[in-house]
């Protein structure tokens, strides 16, 4: 809860230890900002077997938490979800197991909140999903992004997912809409990725010699009139990869504002596109505990299929 007259000990169970005291408190204290825990943490009101700790104390089983009283000022508080977005969430969960779930994420929404943002998907689902204690990110979308979305609910569970998706044991597809006619036999865009700030507080991405390593696997699943639907595995993991490598190669993804082409804007309105046109179709992983591969397949929103069907029928 975001605010309390008394003050909580909370004893740490199995399903936390070895998490971060920040972490901890962040997943308990819904509603509660960032900042406002490591203050708290920072002038040591909150208290670990009665002892001030710093924010990367990792706690262990048995240990009692002291959570002091919290009295949030209004430019704090982190947004309460609608009933609208609460619903939504609810009904967007594609499968859930032990340890784990898989959301349909909407476009949009972004993972986290910040830079403006009251409250992001994972601020908001852990005021919905009141029954559990833990609940993490494994992985990341973009804001204009939809599809598969991984969480862990438990912190043996994302330590595992974690570990799999550094072993590159992990299968993530997208579909993507693009402006022109995709090369058959270009399959593969590796070009360095840097990131920048692209004036008032906004962080974009650039094809750059000195960035970050970064290879996406693309295969065209359909050649339209005047686009291409494509797949895209992005074999790294880097912000906004799949949008700059499309773009470096000279078909831009329909509906992105930040790397799109006056050619791709033309089409996406043509087309009634109001969004970025980029779905999270599949992901595969091994499962947390028993190992065995889950593939789960989110449905492409209506707004991309009748995007898609205008475009079939395009001239």
């Amino acid at each position: 809860m975001a605010e309390g007259r008394d003050v909580q000990w909370v004893e740490v169970g199995e399903g936390q230890s070895g998490q971060r005291v920040d972490n901890f408190l962040i997943t308990r204290l819904k509603g509660v900002p960032r900042t406002l825990v490591y203050r708290i943490v920072r002038k040591g009101e909150v208290r670990v077997n009665k002892k001030r700790v710093k924010a990367d104390y990792r706690l262990q089983v048995g240990d009692m938490v002291r959570i002091p009283p919290l009295k949030l000022a209004p430019r704090e508080a982190v947004k309460q979800v609608s009933e609208g977005l609460r619903n939504l969430l609810a009904g967007s969960v594609l499968v859930e197991g032990p340890g784990w779930l898989v959301l349909n994420k909407p476009a949009g929404l972004p993972v986290h909140g910040g830079s403006g943002v009251k409250i992001g998907l994972i601020e908001a689902l852990r005021q919905v999903r009141e029954d559990l204690d833990f609940l993490e990110l494994v992985h990341r979308l973009d804001r204009d992004t939809s599809g598969c979305l991984l969480l862990a609910k438990s912190r043996p569970a994302l330590l595992t997912l974690n570990e799999a998706l550094k072993r590159h044991q992990m299968d993530k597809r997208y579909l993507a809409l693009v402006a022109g006619r995709w090369p058959a036999r270009r399959e593969f865009v590796s070009a360095r990725l840097d990131r920048y700030d692209a004036g008032n507080g906004e962080r974009r991405v650039r094809v750059d010699a000195a960035g970050k390593v970064a290879r996406t696997r693309f295969a065209v699943r359909e050649a339209l009139p005047r686009a291409t639907l494509i797949e895209a595995e992005p074999v790294t993991g880097r912000t906004h990869q799949i949008r700059v490598h499309a773009a470096h190669a000279g078909h831009p993804l329909l509906g992105d504002d930040k790397y799109g082409s006056r050619e791709g804007e033309a089409l996406a309105r043509h087309l009634g596109l109001a969004r970025l046109f980029l779905h999270a179709e599949s992901l595969t992983f091994p499962e947390p505990g028993s190992g065995r591969p889950v593939q789960i397949r989110a449905p492409l929103p209506d707004e991309l299929e009748t995007a898609l069907a205008q475009a079939r029928g395009s001239r």
